[in-house]
């Protein structure tokens, strides 16, 4: 296999990870320069589109927040994110790992979480710096 081609299957799998498929919408919210690049060409190598910012106006599969220990409300966030969300859809929550900047406690993350009406289905390993949880409206909000 070439570096190139070993390349291209590392980066679709970061993206599967999140469980993303082609042609999803996926929007993004508190990207900054401290985010992984790596993560973000993989979902779009994945989804084959760019990820869509707090602007749009549609309806999207996935919401992918990047949220760090000062970033401000969770919960606030955590609506927010609701709001363009398909009936079924994603919210992915990075947070730097531990003994990053920015490490969010779990305790804050599990306070806000079922406060915004989610619930917390599976962490992964999303990036080098980052942790990612998925979350989810329950079903009967579906």
């Amino acid at each position: 296999m070439s570096a190139t081609a070993g390349q291209a299957q590392e980066q679709h799998s970061l993206a599967e990870r999140l469980g993303l498929k082609p042609g999803q919408v996926m929007q993004e919210l508190g990207y900054d320069e401290d985010c992984d690049e790596e993560l973000r060409q993989s979902i779009v190598a994945v989804t084959g589109s760019e990820p869509v910012d707090e602007d749009y106006d549609g309806v999207v599969d996935v919401v992918l927040l990047w949220w760090r220990e000062d970033d401000g409300d969770l919960f606030e966030a955590l609506v927010d994110a609701l709001t363009s969300l398909a009936g079924g859809g994603d919210i992915w929550l990075l947070t730097p790992k531990a003994g990053r900047e920015g490490h969010v406690e779990p305790s804050d993350i599990g306070e806000a979480v079922p406060a915004a009406g989610l619930s917390q289905t599976s962490n992964v390993n999303a990036a080098r710096d980052w942790s990612g949880t998925r979350l989810v409206a329950p079903k009967a909000r579906r």
